[in-house]
């Protein structure tokens, strides 16, 4: 219950004691170097996931979050020991093939031996879109649907039907664009509660269904909402937010699926501001094929359903931007970011209607949980090493590249 409360340090502090007691826990030592990296003790995760490791080498999910925390170089007798279990891979259970391919795949990313390291991102993602379910025309129908159900006409008829509180901020975008980087700068502010991924809209949304034997979902359960409907749901979320953190003036939510729901957002939260954070195409899809995600994101196994979904997603914001207005929607670029914090930071701060803090730039510093797959990232200065970090994978990326089409970074294109 503490770590599910978010209270890092004591839930450290109790599975140090477990491990007192019991050293020889495997699972003891991995828990403990999970909770390391939310916090950001990398040193201290890394030994957690060391320990756990020579407790059982065997173990390939150890090696999976080990890889998470450090960079490799040649000789590294970890990278040994799993080239070793990828010599009898066929031996091991789907979900470790799975685990070993990404390891890999990523230490030899550190290595830049980018070929070998793609050839495991590529039997990685194979082995894993065999085991989820994704329809891929359904999804796309989704995005028209949703395209479909909000048009003027319906923005300007519920307007101001909302509850107006100008407490959530939403940051929204594509996985791995840059929606924790964006937040943590935001968190670093006094008068701002970084609140993470929060399921709390879209659990909300769910219970949006109208119609005969409620059987209508979004979105087509959004144009017969009432004033008053839309008027609850946004004090139900807030309401959920301010539970977390009663005196912020600000609160972020950075579930980036949230871009799926940014019109009735702004219906039923009319002074919410809504971030959205955009990064080099090529490098966003990049970063989500490398990754293994714990759950959802089913579309980022297979390089040309990545890519197709990616023209769905930017078609869905540029709707978007159509209906919102520029109060109520920034856009901010994650390369811009990295190339002048200070003016971003000042940009983000100033939209969300705060006065200026510099402790926004050294965001780095901040002490909060962050459980997202940037949870290391974020404890870094600004850095500039995963701009343009496709082109090192670029014979490789055709698909992606086809499927992408002029969405697709100008220097991806034949020359």
């Amino acid at each position: 219950m503490t770590y599910q409360a978010g209270n890092l340090p004591s839930a450290i502090d109790l599975v140090r004691r477990a491990i007192a007691v019991d050293g020889t826990n495997a699972i003891y030592h991995s828990n403990l170097g999970e909770m390391c990296r939310q916090a950001g003790y990398i040193d201290d995760g890394c030994r957690a996931f060391e320990k756990a490791i020579a407790l059982q080498p065997g173990e390939v999910a150890y090696y999976g979050s080990l890889v998470q925390l450090k960079t490799f170089s040649e000789g590294d007798a970890h990278l040994a020991a799993m080239e070793g279990l990828a010599r009898e891979i066929d031996r091991l259970p789907a979900v470790a093939q799975i685990q070993l391919h990404f390891a890999l795949a990523k230490v030899y990313d550190d290595l830049g031996r980018y070929d070998e390291g793609f050839r495991h991102l590529a039997n990685g993602n194979e082995l894993k879109r065999r085991e989820i379910t994704y329809d891929e025309t359904r999804m796309h129908d989704t995005f028209e649907r949703i395209r479909a159900s909000f048009g003027r006409g319906l923005i300007d008829a519920k307007a101001g039907a909302g509850y107006p509180s100008p407490v959530p901020v939403f940051v929204v975008g594509m996985p791995r664009s840059g929606t924790t980087l964006v937040e943590q700068i935001l968190a670093s502010h006094p008068l701002v509660y970084g609140a993470g991924e929060l399921p709390d809209f879209s659990r909300l949304v769910q219970q949006l269904r109208t119609g005969p034997a409620d059987s209508i979902e979004y979105p087509e359960s959004v144009p017969p909402l009432s004033a008053d409907r839309l008027r609850d749901l946004g004090r139900s979320y807030t309401e959920g937010l301010r539970r977390r953190a009663p005196g912020a003036l600000r609160i972020t939510d950075k579930m980036p699926g949230n871009f799926m729901y940014v019109g009735l957002i702004h219906l039923a939260l009319p002074e919410a501001r809504i971030i959205h954070v955009m990064r080099s195409p090529l490098d966003t899809c990049l970063s989500c094929y490398t990754k293994l995600f714990g759950q959802g994101h089913h579309f980022a196994s297979e390089l040309g359903e990545l890519g197709r979904y990616y023209r769905h997603y930017a078609g869905l914001m540029a709707h978007w931007r159509g209906l919102l207005p520029p109060e109520r929607l920034l856009e901010i670029n994650y390369e811009a970011v990295v190339g002048d914090l200070e003016t971003e930071a000042r940009k983000l701060v100033r939209f969300c209607g705060l006065p200026w803090d510099p402790r926004c730039l050294a965001f780095h510093d901040t002490q909060r949980p962050v459980r997202t797959a940037s949870a290391i990232q974020v404890r870094r200065p600004i850095y500039r090493t995963s701009q343009g970090r496709w082109e090192a994978y670029r014979n490789h990326l055709g698909p992606l590249v086809a499927a992408l089409g002029d969405l697709a970074d100008p220097a991806s294109s034949p020359t």
